[in-house]
């Protein structure tokens, strides 16, 4: 199986950087849902879902390291 080089060129970290903040979105509505939720088995289901899409930003973080955790923060702000 072919591994596919990351790209890391400016309109790839664009991309990237309006994806993160989709991310951090998300990770926030599903919060807010689990705050409500009294079911335990929904509630871990989603605690995992949040789980995933940390990761998911996490690789995102990595790929661009030059970007520090101040400027992580303001662009999904």
């Amino acid at each position: 199986m072919d591994v596919k080089d990351e790209d890391k060129s400016e309109e790839s970290k664009k991309n990237h950087i309006a994806y993160y903040k989709s991310l951090t979105k998300i990770i926030s509505d599903i919060q807010q849902e689990a705050n409500l939720e009294v079911d335990p088995t929904i509630k871990n289901h989603l605690d995992e879902r949040i789980d995933a899409v940390e990761k998911d930003r996490k690789r995102i973080r990595e790929m661009f390291p030059e970007i520090t955790n101040e400027e992580w923060d303001v662009n999904t702000n």
